[in-house]
């Protein structure tokens, strides 16, 4: 392989890595808010909670526990890992080849 190749593929690879933590960060960072009783009427927290909500759209209902704050951890922290692990999985096979 070529070094520009390699060099691309780890600059992807970085991206991805990048762009997952970032989306792992804003459903951690809501879970702490929803803990912690943040103010909604605040902008930021409407907007985090905005964000979070697309991203775990598939997952933050998933699970039908009695207590509130345990199906925002179990939907939201579900999301927030199988994103982690998913890109850093990829990101990995991208900066093997």
């Amino acid at each position: 392989m070529s070094p520009r190749h390699r060099s691309g593929s780890n600059s992807a690879a970085t991206a991805i890595v990048v762009i997952a933590d970032i989306m792992a960060v804003i459903l951690g960072l809501w879970i702490l808010m929803y803990l912690l009783d943040a103010n909604r009427a605040n902008d930021l927290v409407n907007f985090v909670q905005d964000a979070a909500r697309w991203l775990a759209g598939w997952s933050y209902d998933l699970f039908t526990f009695d207590e509130a704050w345990a199906r925002v951890v179990a939907g939201y922290g579900l999301a927030a890992v199988v994103y982690l692990l998913v890109g850093h999985a990829i990101a990995g096979r991208l900066r093997r080849y």
